[in-house]
């Protein structure tokens, strides 16, 4: 029986993929991001055969007669799927895509928000949380989510995400609330005038990605006392609105994401001002829930 494992974690512009071989090897892959909400059949159809005909192709997993790629039809092996936009009924196109691909796999599509959890909590019951270019929080019972707070996306909500600080710097800057050298820093690193930002935001696509593309700004000048504040204010906003609804206080808040990876210690100290205390912290998942389900075997 071939038990190998085909983990894949995908966002929108990229996915991360990890074979696992029955004797434990592992290898990790790339393609372009899914997410079956946004993307046509075709699309992902091409994305995941580009693993299998480009990646896995040129991939030391290929044997020497060319013909012992593990990912091939009548492998049989398991994949689970979690990625961005991977919600009924979307999900159901990234199953049937890699189910015509891979015939006689078993194939399981989730959200990227139970994928975190399981990499952040394993099997045992807690609060997940991604921190990103958006932001997403739900209760786990150690297999399932049991609770979630809807996100509402970066226009109504996203606390704590790259998007929203990114808004909330800019707002500040340009309504006066934080200080002119502050203004001016960014002015100059930049070389946007406001006129250029109501562009970027109103007339552009992804006004969400371009506002979270700020948020090196704000790591260089995260010293500065006001934007200090204005980090701290923005943590315990997202703790506010989306984890004390889960009613567990007693339970560590775990983060993955990069915007939890580069502010650990704001976000620590938003946490202490709610009375709630930060567990695990890392920075991507899939490894983490490779290892959920190598114990699951």
């Amino acid at each position: 029986m071939n038990n190998a494992l085909l983990i894949a974690d995908s966002g929108s512009t990229k996915t991360d993929w990890i074979y696992v071989a029955p004797d434990g090897t592992e290898t990790e892959l790339h393609t372009d991001g899914i997410n079956p909400a946004r993307d046509t059949r075709v699309y992902i159809y091409n994305v995941v055969r580009q693993l299998l005909t480009e990646t896995l192709s040129n991939s030391p997993l290929k044997g020497e007669n060319n013909d012992s790629l593990p990912l091939r039809e009548g492998w049989g092996g398991s994949i689970f799927f979690y990625g961005a936009g991977c919600i009924a009924p979307f999900s159901q196109t990234v199953q049937s895509v890699i189910s015509e691909l891979l015939p006689g796999c078993s194939v399981q599509v989730e959200s990227d928000l139970l994928g975190a959890a399981r990499a952040l909590c394993g099997h045992d019951p807690g609060i997940a949380c991604i921190l990103g270019t958006g932001s997403n929080s739900c209760l786990y019972d150690g297999k399932d989510i049991v609770m979630h707070t809807p996100p509402l996306g970066y226009i109504l909500g996203d606390e704590g995400s790259g998007s929203m600080l990114g808004k909330t710097l800019l707002n500040g800057l340009f309504k006066g609330l934080l200080p002119q050298e502050l203004k001016q820093a960014f002015c100059d690193k930049y070389d946007m005038t406001l006129p250029d930002i109501i562009q970027h935001v109103y007339r552009q696509p992804a006004a969400n990605t371009f506002l979270a593309s700020l948020v090196p700004f704000i790591v260089e000048h995260r010293a500065h006392p006001a934007i200090h504040d204005m980090l701290i204010s923005a943590f315990r906003l997202f703790f506010e609105r989306n984890i004390t609804v889960y009613q567990h206080r007693e339970m560590p808040v775990n983060c993955v994401g990069g915007i939890a990876q580069q502010f650990t210690e704001e976000i620590r100290e938003a946490a202490a001002a709610e009375d709630m205390q930060i567990g695990r912290i890392l920075r991507r998942p899939i490894e983490s829930i490779v290892q959920y389900h190598l114990c699951e075997r």
